[in-house]
């Protein structure tokens, strides 16, 4: 059993067409019929699990998109911890199908413990019992640029901006799980700076589990002369975190999370394809 990892930073352009993301490599012919070589790896996407059910019904949503974008290709969705079905079962039930190739996709925005540790060591233990399962890891969601974009539309879609506001300052309180880590806190920032350089916008940063609060970021924002405040969650799906967030800033105006908008789709089966073909061959 061989289990490759796509090194960190691997990323493609996706675009969105007619409301559905499509990746740089297309739509492969639909058509599903018995595992067969020519069949192309399954797709694992691998979310964190959590106990609020929200939260499962958010990702299955966004698992559901890609399938429906790519239905020549065995999707599933599997979760690190909480939630059934685990990585593990999963992976058995491929293999059990007769699959030999799995690009296993983290439904993660960050390159952390879970992405780094956590998943890989599943991976090894699930791939020591079914050998004739191949395994690869895929790159985190990240940053990317796509993602940027998606969370610009949840933050116009909370307030309804539109270019008649130009006399108005916004400002975004952009809020993140929040780490132990430094370099995984300055991050989120670059996610905050890059958001205000694409839009214009005030933006602060804020966490849900560590300084600086939600309440700290929209004092600040208003100190710079923010007159339209908002809270932004970069999170994939809502859950105890979100509402956390929610009950420290009740008056604030809260916009969406990620959800199953269609740059996440694209974003996802790029990482899949760039696992892909950095995967080496198989020798003979």
């Amino acid at each position: 059993m061989a289990v490759s990892r796509v090194p960190f930073g691997a990323r493609l352009v996706a675009g969105a067409v007619a409301g559905c993301a499509k990746s740089r490599f297309g739509h492969a012919p639909t058509g599903l019929g018995r595992v067969s070589a020519e069949q192309p790896p399954a797709l694992i996407a691998v979310a964190h699990g959590s106990r609020d059910p929200r939260s499962a019904a958010t990702v299955s949503a966004v698992v559901a998109a890609v399938a429906a974008a790519r239905p020549d290709i065995e999707v599933r969705t599997a979760f690190l911890d909480l939630t059934a079905p685990s990585v593990e079962q999963v992976v058995d039930s491929l293999a059990a199908q007769g699959h030999t190739h799995a690009v296993v996709t983290p439904l993660l925005l960050g390159s952390a413990f879970h992405a780094r540790v956590d998943l890989p060591g599943l991976l090894a233990a699930a791939g020591a019992r079914n050998p004739q399962l191949r395994l690869t890891q895929a790159d985190v969601l990240g940053a990317d640029a796509l993602l940027i974009g998606a969370l610009r539309d949840r933050v116009l879609a909370a307030c309804d901006i539109d270019h008649t506001s130009a006399n108005r300052r916004i400002g975004v309180a952009l809020a993140a799980v929040g780490s132990s880590s430094a370099a995984a806190n300055a991050r989120t920032a670059e996610v905050a700076a890059r958001l205000a350089a694409r839009t214009g916008w005030l933006t602060q940063i804020c966490f849900a589990t560590t300084e600086p609060s939600v309440a700290e970021a929209i004092s600040r924002l208003h100190a710079r002369g923010a007159d339209h405040v908002l809270v932004a969650p970069w999170f994939l799906a809502p859950g105890l975190l979100t509402d956390r967030l929610l009950h420290a800033a009740p008056h604030a105006v809260h916009a969406d999370v990620l959800g199953p908008h269609p740059a996440l789709t694209g974003v996802i089966l790029d990482r899949y394809h760039a696992a892909i073909a950095e995967t080496p061959a198989l020798s003979a």
